[in-house]
């Protein structure tokens, strides 16, 4: 399979009729070999936006549930328009390969807040990091030692800290930080809602690696980004035995918040 590394490519779709849209599931846009599970997000976004087609109408909220992990390749978007308000609306969304959903979305459209300063802010990533990478901050890529599962790569430059993903010396939770943008055009909101999962498990931080499925994701889009790179930072309440959740917060070179994104996912197994 050989397809456009570019982020739009990946989100293209095309209507099929009656809330239906093609496309496909890019192999460039995965994680080891499944598709990353912001991608398909972002898709179901996507799908969302152009169904409801007003100017200024974006997914505020973005809340999904990963029922299996499909492989890159052709799929298609079902959306189901619920309710058309004022101010809010609502679209169903499901995202189908062959005969089984592999993921189930419930959106909420609406106009985000874009250059309106807010009434109240705490924002942990602008004291923390800067708008910018630090110098030498490498880029995943070929040598770096997260390339050959990180193939997000390919379509973004994506930089890790990676001295954040090492288990704190007084045991407090991981805070993972990355600054990422793609490659070829301006970061949109559906990038922006991607890097609402870009970051690699918290569970790095208790030596728990390997694959943790993510079971339920809810993103809320809270301003347009500017051209630039976002600072994603990433941590969490509780790494249980069996679940854990994870925070990221993405905030553009402007120092807004842009996306905030909670998910329930699952603990690597103990390697056998």
């Amino acid at each position: 399979m050989t397809s456009s590394t570019l982020f739009t490519d990946a989100m293209a779709l095309t209507s099929a009729g009656d809330g239906v849209y093609h496309g496909v599931l890019n192999e460039h846009w995965t994680i080891g070999p499944k598709v990353h599970g912001g991608a398909m997000l972002a898709l179901c976004a996507n799908a969302a936006r152009t169904e409801f087609d007003e100017p200024g109408t974006e997914p505020i909220a973005v809340s999904g549930s990963f029922l299996w992990a499909p492989d890159p390749g052709p799929m298609e978007v079902v959306t189901t328009v619920r309710k058309r308000g004022r101010r809010v609306s609502l679209i169903d969304v499901e995202l189908r390969q062959g005969d089984r959903t592999a993921v189930r979305v419930a959106i909420t459209m609406g106009t985000p807040e874009h250059h309106v300063p807010p009434l109240l802010s705490v924002n942990p990533v602008v004291p923390l990091m800067t708008p910018e990478p630090p110098p030498g901050l490498e880029p995943i890529g070929p040598g770096h030692t997260m390339a050959d599962v990180v193939h997000l790569a390919h379509g973004c430059d994506i930089r890790p800290s990676l001295t954040t993903f090492d288990p704190r010396a007084d045991g407090g939770m991981p805070v993972i930080e990355y600054w990422v943008r793609p490659k070829g055009v301006a970061p949109d909101v559906l990038f922006a809602l991607l890097c609402g999962d870009v970051s690699a498990p918290v569970t790095f931080g208790v030596n728990r690696f390997g694959w943790a499925p993510t079971v339920q994701l809810t993103a809320y889009l809270r301003a347009l980004p500017a051209d630039g790179w976002l600072r994603v930072m990433c941590t969490a309440m509780q790494i249980g035995q069996d679940w854990f959740d994870e925070d990221h917060v993405v905030v553009d070179c402007e120092g807004r918040i842009i996306v905030q994104t909670r998910q329930l996912a699952m603990v690597p197994a103990l390697p056998s």
